[in-house]
């Protein structure tokens, strides 16, 4: 009796200091580009089918390449 009292103590214990871990990494994160997210989005549905994805070309951001004249 005295054995499983200890056992149920020190599970419950580790059940507690568990719920006390902090989130705080989180927090920090920056939000995705648009890019990031399309990234993410196909990598999650090509795991989920069980496909390997590797990128050859990347999306990265681009700057706009429209060239403005001034007269």
């Amino acid at each position: 009796m005295n054995a499983k009292l200890r056992v149920v103590m020190l599970s419950l214990s580790v059940v507690m200091l568990s719920a006390c871990t902090t989130t705080s990494g989180l927090a920090d994160t920056t939000p995705l580009t648009p890019e990031e997210r399309y990234v993410a989005e196909v990598e999650r549905i090509a795991r989920i089918r069980g496909i390997e994805v590797v990128w050859v070309n990347r999306p990265e951001a681009t700057k706009d390449l429209v060239a403005s004249t001034d007269d």
